[in-house]
């Protein structure tokens, strides 16, 4: 059977929906989309699987517009994995603070990671999915990322992004095996690096929750099921809980503060990161040493008990 008869009969059995019968025209289409305009993020530029470590791990959750500046400063003043690896845990998290990445563990991930490959891989990162998941806090997309991105040696990315791609133009069901599949079937054999960036900006640029096909020039139109048939619906997306007032912002509110002080008492803490903080009331020390226990098990503070008084630092 061709690759044109296989796209058409679907993959495993009609376990996947058919794709259009001339994958290489599709696959052409959208590289040729790709290469002749693309946002120009500074992580594109580089194949340095460091950077592009740094690139994802940023990108999490997190604005692309706001990670070019934290991104760059981050590699301004730690460039290479030796640099990250002899910093002080403490200032990197503070870093990570300081400019609302959010989640603050994800710091000390990526510098554990860097001593990783520092001390356990002499330096030089792995370069399959598989060996980059051994790294602290790399989770099997971000090793797929970077295989791609700094090898060109991963498999077919898949996000939110892509997922909303794949539900549209091609009628796939919303389940992630189903995903995989249709994503690992479209993606051309040992193209990973231009392919996933190409896919992903098309989810990012043309096919967004609100689609844009032809102001953004969508390479896909004419094998599109969404623009043929005019519905344009998308997976379910869990809503990104609400930042102000959650108990992340207060963390990061905690880390902030002990970045810029040894050491800090309970109450004098709890007064400095929120204005109506009272010892015995409902956002008293039993909640702010909830907050605190969270940033213990992430391995970021220490709480000392010591007589009449409980202090805090970070570790």
């Amino acid at each position: 059977m061709t690759d044109s008869e296989g796209a058409a009969a679907g993959d495993d059995a009609g376990e996947s929906p058919a794709l259009p019968a001339d994958l290489d025209a599709v696959r052409d289409a959208l590289v040729d989309w790709y290469e002749a305009d693309h946002r120009d993020f500074p992580w594109r530029r580089t194949e340095d699987p460091y950077e592009v470590l740094v690139s994802e791990v940023m990108s999490q959750q997190t604005q692309l517009d706001r990670v070019v500046p934290a991104w760059e400063d981050f590699l301004d003043e730690w460039p290479t994995t030796a640099d990250l690896a002899a910093a002080d845990r403490a200032d990197v998290v503070a870093f990570w603070s300081d400019h609302s990445l959010g989640y603050n563990n994800r710091a000390k991930y990526l510098h554990e990671a860097a001593g990783q490959v520092e001390g356990e891989f002499d330096g030089a990162f792995p370069e399959d999915p598989d060996g980059l998941s051994e790294l602290m806090g790399v989770g099997p997309y971000t090793a797929n990322a970077v295989a791609s991105f700094a090898f060109d040696n991963g498999n077919a990315v898949v996000d939110t992004n892509v997922k909303r791609v794949l539900y549209r133009a091609f009628d796939a069901p919303d389940d992630d095996d189903a995903f995989e599949r249709v994503a690992s079937r479209l993606m051309p054999a040992g193209e990973s690096q231009v392919w996933n960036n190409a896919i992903m900006e098309l989810g990012g640029v043309a096919c967004g929750k609100s689609p844009r096909c032809d102001e953004a020039g969508c390479p896909w139109r004419e094998w599109c099921h969404a623009y043929q048939t005019g519905d344009f619906t998308a997976p379910d997306v869990p809503e990104q809980p609400s930042f102000e007032g959650s108990r992340r912002q207060f963390r990061g509110r905690i880390v902030r503060l002990l970045g810029e002080r040894d050491v800090i008492s309970l109450d004098t803490l709890g007064h400095r990161i929120r204005v109506d903080y009272s010892p015995d009331g409902e956002h008293g020390r039993e909640w702010l040493r909830g907050l605190l226990s969270d940033l213990a098990d992430d391995g970021l503070v220490e709480v000392e008990d010591s007589g009449d008084e409980t202090t805090v630092r970070l570790r």
